[in-house]
């Protein structure tokens, strides 16, 4: 997905440097960050299937961006996942976020378009977990192949630690539909990270999540990883992860 948002950027005649700024945004020191993405998984491919990314940007505000995505197969046309993302811009020198510069607005506005992946409710707040979490994961710390250019860990690493706080048994029973990222501040590679995981109680029925039909369908993970320093904690990401029952289990358990 990322890397198909890039060549869009680059075959588009926008691209200024290397991770996806325009001209405009390269001459006033701004960048790209992310700051929210929503995931959703309907089927999954099966090894050596040829697949087909779509991606397309939208306005967001009236100093974001708007991402989406759709992945389908080549040969069927299926779609396996559908993906919308935030992203806002950041000034490179100050770590601080920017408004959009008229400029900037005049090289990627041509390319808006209001088309969207799916149409979300109004954005489901996730709330921020505390140490009564159920399953934690601590002294997590990036390795040298973690970071990117900027020695910031790239944020598919924290999906990584995200999952490793789940047990490893409903791992095993169950397969992801759909994640929801909320990012709030830059990991660096001398930072120790915590990861908490907790299930959601609310409407569950025998740990099961009841639909509007009355059928359990999917569980539910709300999820934070925060730096642990000495005086205080600061977030990272919030999470939430939405899961169901697997139709066949492994048959090569680990």
């Amino acid at each position: 997905m990322q890397e198909t948002a890039l060549n869009h950027v680059w075959m588009s005649g926008l691209l200024g440097d290397g991770f996806g700024a325009t001209h405009g945004m390269t001459r006033n020191d701004l960048i790209w960050v992310v700051s929210r993405m929503h995931l959703q998984i309907d089927h999954y491919p099966i090894w050596g299937e040829v697949l087909e990314l779509d991606t397309w940007v939208g306005a967001s505000g009236k100093n974001g961006m708007r991402r989406d995505w759709q992945l389908r197969s080549h040969n069927t046309g299926i779609v396996y996942a559908r993906a919308t993302s935030t992203w806002v811009m950041m000034n490179q020198k100050t770590r601080r976020l920017s408004k959009m510069p008229d400029e900037v607005r005049a090289e990627i506005g041509p390319w808006f378009i209001e088309k969207r992946a799916f149409e979300e409710d109004a954005p489901e707040k996730i709330e921020k977990l505390d140490g009564n979490a159920k399953y934690i994961t601590s002294d997590l710390k990036a390795k040298r192949g973690d970071l990117d250019m900027n020695h910031h860990v790239n944020n598919v690493k924290y999906v990584g630690w995200m999952l490793e706080t789940i047990p490893e048994q409903f791992m095993e029973e169950n397969q992801l539909t759909s994640i929801i990222l909320e990012y709030r501040r830059e990991c660096g590679n001398s930072d120790i990270v915590q990861s908490l995981a907790d299930p959601d109680e609310v409407g569950l029925f025998n740990g099961v999540h009841q639909t509007s039909n009355g059928k359990g369908s999917e569980l539910r993970y709300t999820h934070l990883l925060q730096t642990k320093g000495q005086l205080k904690s600061e977030e990272i990401v919030r999470g939430r992860t939405i899961w169901k029952k697997k139709l066949f289990k492994n048959p090569f358990p680990t």
